[in-house]
């Protein structure tokens, strides 16, 4: 703790060495997760163990990665290798691997928890300062409009126990005109999704800058209290300010955790789908307002729906049911709501849902998205009570990981 106050990111590797040395066992190794979350790869540094990046898909420290749970296995020559989820908040960033000469005690195991949930920390804040990790985590070179996108996109997963956001953007190194945005401040959970018309003019450039011109103006409109159709007209006037020309369909929604409420506007944009029990018991009504910057030439209309305790709203760009195959077959809204329902079915988590339904969309188009595939999932749990920070407590160390159901 007191070394990290000036720590670097190439400190941290051997950081969890020397931690390691203090809970008696051999190493600790951290690996952390490529953009696209395909593979685990390590952070080297002095003293580190050598290390070849892993897949996530079929590997014990996979699992542990899309399961957000401890895994344990045989370590080389003998003794235990353990896997934990390395996590801010609750989003994934990787996995620290622990090796030891026998297998650890319940002592031994919260400290090495303590140790993953320090070091997922660290990474996040100290890659404020550096480039280390961010580089690690890039498999191919990023193109400029890309660069300038992802840096304005939020964490890809939130929770507050009563709900959970989890939102991903494919490509990840060539992105058109899509993003997304969230916040949750009170009972109430923001959610906004926009599609900038423009891909491949000048690299994709034009259509980024409308949309960082979209998020820049939902996030003033929120921050200052605006209600959600207040919100849309500031959007569309500072759009049209900028580029009249310009087009961006978009769907602000925000849900009241404390009842379930959902209220979406959708302008000229996908309204998204609720799944309820293993079938889709709402598609919501599509289009309830213009594209930006048309706003002024129609009012909005707001339409509400009732989310009960274990649904799940998703929100989606055209790119996702577009999709098409090598003989023009589309991905399709058919086939997206049985991926989300057999998701649930399995009961993966939101995080992992998004990772594989992006994975699925990229295999169906064999790798070349025609179009920006962009996905918000939330996942509605629990009404909150009145005043739910009366429920925070301190869990021990191991409870921790307890993040997601173990399936």
């Amino acid at each position: 703790m007191r070394v990290s106050h000036h720590a670097r990111p190439d400190d941290l590797p051997y950081m969890a060495m020397r931690a390691a040395e203090r809970l008696g066992v051999t190493a600790m190794v951290i690996f952390v997760v490529d953009h696209q979350q395909r593979v685990l790869v390590p952070l080297t540094g002095p003293d580190v163990p050598h290390r070849e990046p892993i897949a996530v898909d079929g590997t014990l420290p996979g699992r542990a990665f899309t399961q957000v749970h401890p895994c344990t296995g045989e370590g080389d020559g003998g003794g235990v290798r353990l896997w934990l989820p390395l996590l801010d908040g609750a989003e994934r960033l990787g996995v620290l691997e622990v090796a030891a000469a026998a297998e650890l005690d319940e002592p031994g195991f919260d400290h090495c928890v303590a140790v993953s949930s320090l070091l997922a920390e660290l990474l996040v804040t100290r890659g404020l300062y550096s480039d280390v990790v961010e580089r690690v985590r890039r498999r191919e070179p990023m193109r400029l409009a890309a660069e300038m996108l992802r840096a304005q996109l939020p964490p890809l997963t939130f929770s507050t126990g009563h709900l959970m956001i989890s939102g991903v953007l494919e490509p990840c190194y060539d992105v058109g005109g899509d993003a997304f945005d969230y916040a949750v401040n009170g009972d109430i959970a923001h959610l906004a999704l926009f599609d900038a018309v423009g891909h491949g003019s000048a690299g994709g450039m034009r259509a980024v800058i409308l949309a960082s011109l979209a998020l820049a103006g939902y996030r003033n409109a929120r921050r200052a209290g605006l209600d959600l159709v207040a919100t849309y007209h500031h959007i569309n006037t500072a759009v049209r300010a900028y580029d009249r020309p310009g087009l961006i369909t978009a769907v602000l929604a925000e849900i009241d955790q404390r009842t379930g409420m959902l209220r979406v506007i959708s302008a000229g944009h996908p309204g998204g789908i609720v799944v309820r029990g293993g079938k889709v018991v709402k598609i919501m009504p599509t289009p309830t307002a213009l594209p930006v910057p048309l706003g002024d030439q129609r009012p909005p209309v707001v339409v509400q729906e009732s989310l009960e305790p274990g649904d799940r709203l998703l929100l989606y760009t055209d790119g996702i049911v577009e999709a098409r195959s090598a003989a023009g077959e589309q991905f399709g809204l058919d086939r997206l709501t049985d991926f989300t329902i057999r998701a649930m079915a399995d009961q993966l988590s939101a995080p992992e849902t998004t990772r594989r339904l992006v994975h699925a969309i990229l295999d169906h188009q064999g790798d070349e998205l025609q179009d920006d595939a962009t996905v918000l999932l939330v996942e509605y749990r629990s009404p909150a009570p009145p005043d739910s920070a009366a429920e925070l407590v301190v869990p021990p160390a191991g409870a921790l990981l307890d993040t997601y159901p173990a399936g």
